[in-house]
């Protein structure tokens, strides 16, 4: 399969990811205290308060994933709008920064989870990678290739 049949796919991907990543962040906020996130809210908890949680641990946690869904929706704004621009001009240099950004994001990201103990977000990270990463590089190096070819 040639990469002029795959890349309208993965870019259809990729703005799926960044669609996903906005509905995600447009509901966060909403569902973050839904009896569904309980045992994620406890085992986050739990890493900083193995003993006793206070009483206002969860709400400082539903309060803090609310915070997250508006970040997250502003990050997929900006991922379909890089995905735009990158995809109608064949901006390799886009899909690159792109790429950059996850391999920036990731080792902190997966870093800082693993001092808390925060598996869950760990694997969080390990699939938003295995979803994003390779379909970035595709669109990178298929793009930098039909450029030179």
């Amino acid at each position: 399969m040639t990469f002029k049949v795959v890349r309208p796919w993965l870019v259809r991907w990729m703005y799926l990811m960044a669609f996903i990543h906005f509905v995600g962040g447009l509901l966060l906020p909403w569902v973050a205290n839904a009896t569904l996130f309980d045992s994620y809210h406890q085992s986050v908890l739990q890493s900083f308060w193995p003993e006793q949680v206070p009483s206002a641990g969860r709400a400082l946690q539903v309060w803090w994933l609310g915070l997250f869904g508006a970040t997250l929706q502003n990050v997929a704004i900006f991922m379909g709008v890089l995905i735009y621009v990158a995809d109608r001009q064949r901006a390799v240099f886009v899909w690159g920064w792109m790429v950059i950004g996850f391999l920036v994001w990731a080792p902190q990201d997966i870093w800082i989870s693993l001092q808390a103990d925060a598996w869950m977000h760990v694997m969080g990270d390990a699939i938003a990678l295995l979803l994003m990463l390779p379909p970035l590089l595709v669109l990178f190096f298929g793009d930098k290739k039909m450029k030179v070819g």
